[in-house]
């Protein structure tokens, strides 16, 4: 895998600055999406801590969760294990208006499957000789397919794990997988090399986000995924607010409740 790049790190004031920004973008593309019926497919793959949750979190914060829906899945259950690998991936494809980001997706196989013993050898392969054919096959029923690798050092990945160790609201996000993968960095690494080899394609490239510098990584990650697809505004047309209507005689002037929630604060 490449170097992280540097670069100076990002004021708070200019970070939500450039994130409101790019932020009311998104919103144009929501809009644009839901009027031309556009189907958009967001894969975000990465090394464990890069940030791929940081940067869903900011560029769906801001829209419509009917329109950017995030899908996020868990181990396969005892009937998945026994279907097609990417059955279980194609069911969660986009709809028109509907742009799916998926937080990891069927590269699983190609990363801690195969790293962790849960694939064997031959899976691994014909997994990674077939996924072309099948991004090919989304790409080519018009669906806008984006592939990002978020990419972050070892110095940093194990200072974010160190983090999540010490912040009680962070456990959630720290597991013995977790701890495995670290271990592993280096068979992480020889793996996801394989992996991009196989599966950069021209019509389904990967694109690199450095992520060490986590401000950065999410404003370029949301610019460049701007950047790739065509969408244009939409006039937004407010609708007329009502003149509101008076008490009716009879009606109660406010709802009635026996309990209110404790002014703590």
């Amino acid at each position: 895998m490449a170097k992280n790049d540097g670069g100076a790190s990002i004021s708070k004031k200019d970070y939500d600055k450039a994130l409101l920004r790019l932020q009311i973008e998104l919103c144009h593309l929501q809009e644009w999406v839901k009027a031309t019926g556009q189907r958009v497919v967001i894969v975000f793959e990465g090394r464990d801590a890069a940030g791929k949750g940081g940067v869903i979190k900011r560029i769906t914060e801001r829209v419509s969760p009917r329109v950017f829906r995030i899908v996020a899945l868990p181990k396969p259950d005892d009937r998945e294990e026994t279907q097609l690998y990417i059955q279980r991936y194609i069911k969660h494809m986009p709809a028109a208006g509907e742009i799916v980001l998926f937080d990891r997706s069927w590269y699983n196989r190609a990363g801690v499957e195969r790293v962790m013993g849960f694939a064997s050898d031959y899976e691994v392969q014909r997994f990674l000789a077939s996924t072309p054919r099948f991004e090919k096959y989304l790409v080519e029923e018009g669906i806008i397919l984006i592939k990002y690798f978020f990419d972050v050092s070892r110095k940093v990945q194990a200072a974010r794990f160190r983090d999540r160790a010490s912040d009680p609201r962070k456990h959630w996000k720290l597991s013995p997988m977790d701890i495995e993968s670290a271990k592993r960095w280096w068979a992480y690494t020889a793996a996801y090399a394989e992996m991009v080899a196989a599966t950069d394609t021209d019509f389904a490239p990967w694109t690199r986000v450095p992520a060490d510098d986590k401000r950065r990584a999410r404003l370029n990650c949301i610019s460049d995924l701007l950047a790739r697809i065509p969408y244009e505004p939409i006039p937004f047309e407010a609708p007329a607010f009502p003149k509101l209507d008076p008490r009716k005689k009879g009606a109660p002037e406010e709802v009635a409740f026996r309990h209110d929630v404790p002014a703590l604060y």
